[in-house]
């Protein structure tokens, strides 16, 4: 059977979607769909014998929300029964930063990471959503502090294997994992470089980018975190640095955002010059990777050597999909989207130039789409 490719990208300014076959050599672009929200998180759901497309949108004077589409964006229906928290908790519903789907055995469940950081789960197939208290009343709760881009629960990991275990990671807070499918959590930052924040919770106040699993050992997890690269062996319990290879080469820190992984066991950075300058050094749009069985990370992708870019990539605005060869993608803040299909190699610019890319997700889907 057939299969389509198709590449969500979320920005300030709506959904937009490319499309192509498993080629991925032309594409065509679709949108912008739900024009003029900001559209932080997008998921394509093809279980349960339909394909259903959310996007986590927000607006300054509107607020928070999910909205789910059944034929590719051309229509859109607002979750009426969506994440919200109750007005005794005092915390505000800003953004949905994460839409998630649930693991295998759990075909009816997708999660939601939001800010105010907390993490709500449905059950019906995104219809109605309920807060995972047990995380937003953690003890060190009054000690989280948001980093720049806000108090966000930016990541959601659920195990496949196990899927009561689930992790999160949250900015400016740090990672917390649970064992008993939400209904309480702890901290998992032993390793980490810790971010000065004022809080008096020795175990929270880690600026976590970025986290990834890796996915053939579920025990393995990858960072990018604020002060540099970082793996654990142990589902989380200890961390240790892997940034040989970006540090003290032309001038780089193992500073950025998003970090990917494939289902060969590739990782994929795009560092930036520093955490103060936050931008490509030199112009260039360099794309590191490394081999989990490697020791050193390379730059392989110069993405458009004939440009300078002096741009950023922001934590969710880059994926791989599933297919063989895989492809890599990413778009950027000046909004443009590339692709590559020959581990980072060569990169292929899409069609079109978007307004600032908040998150990139990849869904394949069985047949004609």
């Amino acid at each position: 059977m057939s299969k389509q490719v198709k590449v969500l990208v979320g920005t300030n300014k709506g959904v937009f979607i490319y499309s192509s076959n498993e080629e991925r050599r032309n594409w065509s672009m679709a949108g912008p769909f739900l024009n003029g929200w900001e559209a932080y998180s997008v998921l394509g759901d093809s279980r349960n014998g339909k394909h259903a497309l959310f996007a986590g949108t927000s607006h300054a004077a509107y607020g928070a929300s999910i909205r789910v589409s059944y034929d590719f964006g051309e229509t859109w229906t607002q979750i009426e029964d969506g994440p919200r928290y109750s007005e005794e908790s005092g915390f505000s519903l800003n953004r949905i930063w994460q839409l998630v789907q649930g693991a295998s055995s759990q075909p009816e469940t997708l999660y939601a990471g939001v800010e105010e950081a907390g993490l709500f789960v449905s059950r019906d197939q995104g219809l109605t959503w309920s807060e995972l208290s047990g995380l937003t009343s953690h003890p060190t709760r009054p000690g989280w502090h948001p980093g720049a881009g806000g108090l966000c629960l930016h990541t959601v990991i659920v195990d496949p294997t196990r899927p009561e275990r689930i992790w999160v990671a949250m900015s400016s807070v740090g990672v917390f994992r649970s064992l008993d499918g939400g209904e309480t959590w702890h901290t998992c930052n032993v390793g980490l470089a810790r971010v000065p924040t004022g809080q008096p919770y020795d175990e929270i106040g880690y600026c976590i980018h970025k986290m990834a699993q890796d996915p053939d050992d579920p025990d393995v997890l990858y960072m990018q975190e604020h002060c540099g690269v970082f793996m654990s062996k142990d589902g989380g319990d200890n961390w240790f640095p892997v940034e040989e290879g970006l540090t003290m080469k032309e001038g780089m820190e193992p500073f950025g955002f998003p970090f990917v992984v494939s289902k060969t066991g590739d990782l994929f950075i795009i560092p930036l010059e520093s955490s103060e300058k936050r931008s490509m050094k030199d112009g260039r749009l360099l794309v590191y990777r490394r081999h989990r069985d490697e020791t050193e990370w390379l730059p392989i992708g110069d993405v458009v050597p004939e440009e300078l870019q002096h741009v950023s990539v922001l934590r969710d605005a880059m994926d791989v999909d599933s297919l063989e060869p895989y492809g890599v993608y990413f778009g950027t803040t000046s909004g443009e989207v590339f692709c590559s299909t020959d581990r980072g190699v060569k990169w292929q610019r899409l069609p079109g130039r978007l307004s600032r890319v908040l998150c990139v997700k990849t869904w394949i889907i069985e047949g004609e789409a």
